[in-house]
């Protein structure tokens, strides 16, 4: 009698990696969204292809496209990491059950919510932990946070998003720039400025960039940046300006100007979809609460 062969065992950190090249159809932007360089991606999906014995994708040049055996993996694969997820989080939760990590990205503050909910909930252990601007639905997913507090526009399928308020937009530029000292500028002002695209991000570029404009024209292009946080560098040096949120916090050589005629961006609250766990849907309350109080309160006194 003979044994039946077992698969592979695979590593689903290289399977994660596949996922996310299927998602971007590009290696350059899959690997700035994995935070590795191009050469170790291509590397991994070569060895996932390997375990596999089967070839998962071709280049195009385009991107990439998954082959026929790639797009009967994808589903397999994005379920493997759902199960793998939701098994490390209930075998955490069955261990730590009082405990509630909160994610927020760059310039928003949640010390209000948690200070509120650490006095209500004195039996549970609450974290922080500072996300990369476009890794809060992600991470919740991966279930590395339990809620996250970030800006629209962001991925939201398979989340529960709450708005807790709104922030308007401003136009950042460097301090000897022709608009520098204006009261406000609305987009005839800034029609002919540059303005930085972010790799891989079709929504923030729509967001952020305004792009298209109202009369359907395109956004000047400005450098195109990796990372959010390149965007200052560029503006300093005179080769674009940025559209940000109206609080945010730069350098001493930039300076913003409100703008004016433009949808403000949404701050919000995001969990996973369908959460209604003890200590979530008691954050979400309390965020909902002191939030929207104290962070719009400082933003309107800023």
């Amino acid at each position: 009698m003979t044994t039946a062969q077992v698969g592979p065992d695979l590593d689903l950190r290289l399977v994660r990696y596949f996922a996310v090249l299927a998602e971007y159809e590009h290696f350059g932007h899959a690997a700035t969204a994995l935070h590795i360089t191009q050469p170790s991606l291509s590397r991994q999906i070569r060895q996932l292809e390997q375990q596999l014995g089967a070839r998962l994708l071709d280049r195009t040049p385009q991107g990439s496209q998954l082959t026929p055996a790639g797009q009967v993996f994808l589903p397999r694969a994005r379920a493997l990491l759902k199960d793998a997820a939701d098994a490390a989080a209930q075998t955490r939760a069955a261990a730590t059950p009082h405990e509630l990590t909160v994610g927020y990205t760059t310039n928003l503050i949640i010390t209000p919510a948690v200070r509120h909910f650490r006095r209500q909930h004195p039996d549970a252990e609450v974290r922080s932990l500072h996300l990369n601007w476009d890794d809060g639905h992600t991470a919740l997913l991966e279930r590395r946070v339990d809620a996250v507090v970030t800006r629209l526009p962001f991925a939201t399928a398979g989340l529960d998003v709450t708005v807790l308020y709104d922030e308007p937009r401003a136009v950042l530029v460097p301090h000897d720039h022709r608009l520098a000292g204006k009261e406000h500028v609305t987009l005839d002002d800034i029609a002919d400025e540059p303005v930085p695209k972010v790799v891989g991000n079709p929504a923030w570029n729509a967001f952020w960039r305004i792009d298209p404009r109202p009369d359907g024209s395109p956004a000047p292009d400005g450098p195109l940046m990796e990372r959010i946080e390149d965007k200052f560098e560029f503006i300093a040096d005179g080769r674009a300006i940025a559209i940000v949120p109206a609080h945010l916090s730069h350098r001493p050589d930039l300076t913003i100007i409100p703008l004016e005629g433009v949808e403000p961006t949404h701050v919000v609250l995001a969990t996973r979809a369908g959460d209604r766990s003890r200590l979530v849907t008691a954050f979400r309350k309390i965020a909902r609460a002191h939030l929207i109080c104290d962070l719009a309160g400082q933003a309107a006194a800023a």
